[in-house]
């Protein structure tokens, strides 16, 4: 029986979708890790070597979930190869109104529009300290997502998110220049080959080896990603995550539509696709994202490419079972 799937997703469903994902956050941080895998079973043992990095198994996951990294030990618990925390930003902000958050069960789907909420670089950097200071850090490699803060300016971004970076650089196995969310204004201007060549010097400059990637839009026009994944190449980043969410609701047709990012089972085929495509024009590793919803689209992205992948909106609606989906499928 999948216990997720049978007793607790119905329990919180029950609740707004934000206080859902407080609970499950809240609940991972206070169950000890060893109750989570009787509960859950053990961890898939998969290992992948990627950007010099190695994975225990290739099912992340993605940016969004755990923004301020307080859950750490909970995520590993479950069965993850690696988690991703963030987005974060220089400063702290509180996103967007709410709500922000929006579900669509019958399509497998979730909108939200959070606006980068965080606790910013500087309070994660102070709690990622003490939770390796008590002997509690995971065992799975953990990743840095960050992004621009709201109240600087597009022509300081670079310095932006270079403070983000200097705050967290010893607590991330790789980093991630978020780029292509579209709940932050002018965000995805960002996407512009020339002002991220200027992010990218910027954290270079800082650190010419660490694994650093960059997460895109899969509304961008494809000649504009190999435009990324070209640049990307010049300048030592290491991999590409595609995708974010997008803006295209048209899978929303007849439906009550919200402002915001759409995810889950809707995006699955722009994401797949622009993943082959970019396939075909760049070496550089890319971790899949965007519509991973069961055993068999994990191992479309694998089959397309992808060298490792990550979740989000799959996970809300399956659990750590999709996990083990995902790796019984890629095998």
């Amino acid at each position: 029986m999948n216990i997720y799937e049978s007793v607790l997703r119905p329990v919180m469903f029950r609740m707004d979708p934000e206080t859902a994902h407080h609970f499950a956050l809240d609940q991972l941080a206070t169950i000890p890790p060893q109750v989570l895998r009787l509960i859950f079973g053990p961890a898939p043992a998969q290992p992948r070597e990627v950007f010099g990095i190695t994975f225990p198994n290739p099912v992340g996951l993605a940016a969004g979930m755990d923004k301020n990294a307080t859950s750490l030990a909970g995520w590993e618990a479950l069965g993850f190869g690696f988690v991703e925390i963030g987005t974060i930003t220089a400063h702290a902000q509180p996103g967007n109104p709410k709500p922000r958050i929006f579900r669509y069960p019958p399509l497998g789907a979730l909108v939200n529009r959070m606006g980068f909420n965080n606790d910013g670089s500087e309070e994660v950097a102070r709690r990622l300290t003490r939770l390796k200071e008590a002997g509690e850090w995971p065992r799975i490699p953990v990743g840095v997502n960050i992004g621009k803060s709201k109240i600087t300016p597009l022509e300081g971004a670079p310095e932006d998110y270079l403070t983000s970076f200097r705050r967290l650089r010893a607590f991330g196995d790789y980093f991630v220049i978020n780029v292509s969310s579209p709940n932050t204004p002018g965000l995805r201007n960002l996407q512009e080959t020339g002002l991220l060549r200027d992010i990218v010097r910027a954290i270079r400059s800082e650190d010419a080896k660490i694994p650093l990637l960059v997460k895109i839009a899969p509304d961008l026009a494809d000649e504009q990603a190999f435009e990324i994944a070209a640049m990307a190449e010049e300048e030592n980043v290491s991999g590409l995550i595609a995708t974010n969410t997008t803006i295209d609701h048209s899978a929303l047709a007849g439906l009550r539509d919200e402002t915001g990012g759409l995810s889950g089972k809707p995006l699955r085929t722009r994401a797949s696709q622009l993943l082959r495509d970019l396939k075909k024009k760049t070496r550089l590793p890319i971790i899949a994202s965007g519509g991973v919803m069961d055993g068999e689209s994990g191992k479309e992205k694998f089959d397309a490419g992808a060298s490792l992948v990550q979740i989000y909106t799959g996970f809300i609606y399956r659990g750590p079972q999709l996990i083990r989906a995902i790796c019984r499928a890629a095998a």
